[in-house]
């Protein structure tokens, strides 16, 4: 209740952005300084149970709830989020030269629909920057994934090379990587999401992974990252793709452009929209995932997910692994407890003794 009863009320008389950076660099400082890595594992730290640790990925995750990317572009206080209770973590999105961004303000809180909306743009310092971040880490607490874009100025004719470029230099730092062409915030990186021009990035991507496995002897799994704002045939001509590809896995979903059913008086900013109304759409997609690739492809499900039951929810759909961001805003540190020992009792509640006998149990 700490977070809610005086956290919040402060950060939310902020400026959203002033905020973030402040969270950011409160993470940062305190991991930073003797014993508060642990004063914030102590406070906000959740333990590793057997019942919800996963292997994938030739990956151990500690527990099955993420921090989805956009949150710690820069990788710039990943001992800190590390220390409260996510079980892996995306930095990120990253492109290969530094760039501010869109313009502000392009960050928004809709508290009465528990969402955000964000045109940030891929703000970020850049691959190098982020590399000599990672590599400071020495003792890892959780996975970290690498979430990696193009640059704005960049053409989708020319956007393999900045994906290949980020891969290049980070490769060594990563536990895994997330393609990501569904941010809404970079003009016309959507299209990369079809047709002729999704095939060629995709095998661009998965040549220069297969060039740094030869020249490190390390194999890192490439996921990709998809919008929720696509037909039906569009999905499986997705999904086709990136198995036909070789991709290890799937994350559904980024934000949306869908604006239903919202009431707050921000509602019509442009940007990726977060949080409780995109839940239900989210679900959808990863179900229609699962059921596309007879549960083959792992698929993370991110979108919506505020309580235990919405992560179950997707878990059921399909997803292995999930990712909160929004959530984390609003309701603070203790939702990853709170998340967890939810699961717990749900898979007791539907007699699992593990998480993976529920992926996909809606389908069976």
């Amino acid at each position: 209740m700490l977070y809610r009863n005086f956290g919040k009320p402060i950060f939310f008389k902020l400026d959203p952005e002033k905020a973030h950076h402040l969270v950011i660099g409160g993470l940062d400082k305190s991991s930073s300084v003797p014993g508060g890595s642990a004063a914030l594992r102590l406070m906000y730290g959740v333990p590793e149970t057997a019942d919800l640790a996963v292997d994938l990925f030739g990956i151990h995750f500690p527990t099955p709830v993420g921090l989805a990317a956009g949150l710690d572009k820069n990788a710039e206080a990943v001992s800190g989020f590390s220390s409260i209770g996510f079980g892996f973590m995306e930095v990120g999105t990253v492109t290969p030269k530094g760039q501010p961004g869109n313009d502000s303000p392009r960050l928004f809180r809709l508290p009465s629909d528990e969402a955000l909306i964000n045109r940030m743009g891929f703000n970020n310092e850049g691959a190098d920057a982020m590399a000599e971040r990672l590599k400071k880490i020495k003792n890892r607490r959780v996975p970290i994934a690498v979430n990696i874009g193009r640059n704005k100025i960049t053409s989708n004719e020319a956007a393999h090379e900045d994906y290949r470029q980020c891969i290049r230099t980070l490769y060594p730092y990563g536990d895994f990587f997330v393609v990501n062409i569904s941010s809404p915030n970079t003009p016309g990186l959507r299209s990369l999401q079809h047709g002729s021009e999704l095939a060629f990035l995709l095998a661009q991507v998965k040549e220069e992974m297969e060039i740094q496995r030869k020249a490190t002897g390390l194999n890192k799994s490439l996921l990709v990252k998809i919008a929720p704002d696509v037909s039906d045939s569009e999905l499986e001509y997705m999904v086709q793709s990136l198995t036909e590809a070789g991709m290890d896995g799937i994350i559904a979903t980024n934000t949306t452009l869908n604006r239903d059913g919202l009431s707050h008086e921000k509602a019509n900013e442009t940007g990726g929209l977060s949080g409780k109304p995109l839940r239900d759409r989210s679900t959808e997609i990863i179900r229609r995932i699962y059921r596309q690739t007879e549960g083959k492809m792992p698929i993370i499900g991110s979108g919506g997910i505020f309580t235990s039951q919405d992560a179950y929810d997707k878990i059921r759909a399909g997803a292995s692994l999930v990712e909160i961001y929004t959530a984390l805003i609003y309701e603070g540190p203790e939702v990853n407890r709170r998340l967890h020992a939810g699961l717990r009792q749900l898979l007791r509640r539907d007699g699992f003794s593990h998480i993976s006998e529920a992926v996909g149990a809606d389908h069976h």
